[in-house]
């Protein structure tokens, strides 16, 4: 179930929101100012957030910023104000979708389909959690927005262990799959490389789980 924020201090604006989200099949967490929007995203991940501009304590082009420090989460936002220069603003500080109040939560839901969907496509060639990301096209990895340098098989090991996330992996598999059919090498081999990508991972280095007596998974 796709989980979304949305932030916003007017609570009726909160609940219609959250009544056809919810229709839609969404998970929906509330937050009414920028600042419990900021603490929700530091210990939740979220697959997207519908963020109201105008807010006390924070304003929401602030709080994109401070968001979009933390994770790159998709933010459609809301505004009673329709002014050329708030939308190109937002677009600049990465946003997905502008939408003018008054609006229909029926118009809101299409766009969340829509910036959902971009979502799903981005994920299929970039994967993030936490403070790693994994650029698939691009064969880098980048630990809290710093390059990894890192050597083929652990760039390898990584890509395929993300890949296959959550499944667990016995040694003659990866040995198979990554250094392929003919390698006569043993099960070392294997645990000397996940060593490495571990120490290459620094602090997010626990994703990659040992299960005893078979393998490696990598847990998210």
């Amino acid at each position: 179930m796709k989980k979304i924020l949305i932030c916003d201090d007017e609570q009726k604006i909160r609940e219609v929101i959250r009544e056809y989200a919810s229709f839609e099949g969404y998970e929906v967490c509330e937050a009414e100012d920028g600042v419990q929007a900021i603490e929700a995203v530091k210990k939740q991940d979220f697959d997207a957030i519908i963020l109201d501009i105008m807010m006390p304590r924070i304003d929401g082009f602030t709080t994109c910023k401070e968001i979009k420090k933390i994770k790159d989460i998709p933010i459609i936002m809301l505004s009673a104000r329709g002014e050329e220069y708030d939308k190109l603003y937002g677009f600049e500080l990465g946003i997905e979708d502008y939408v003018v109040k008054p609006f229909s939560p029926k118009e809101v839901m299409a766009r969340l389909k829509v910036v959902m969907g971009r979502s799903l496509k981005k994920e299929e060639n970039v994967f993030e959690i936490s403070g790693l990301k994994v650029d698939f096209p691009g064969r880098s990895v980048y630990v809290d927005n710093i390059k990894v340098d890192m050597t083929p098989k652990e760039y390898e090991l990584l890509f395929y262990f993300v890949k296959n996330k959550n499944i667990a992996l016995s040694r003659e598999k990866l040995l198979t799959e990554i250094w392929g059919y003919d390698y006569f090498g043993d099960d070392r081999t294997v645990d000397t490389h996940i060593k490495m990508l571990r120490g290459s991972l620094g602090k997010y280095r626990d994703y990659i789980v040992t299960v005893r007596g078979m393998g490696y998974k990598f847990e998210v």
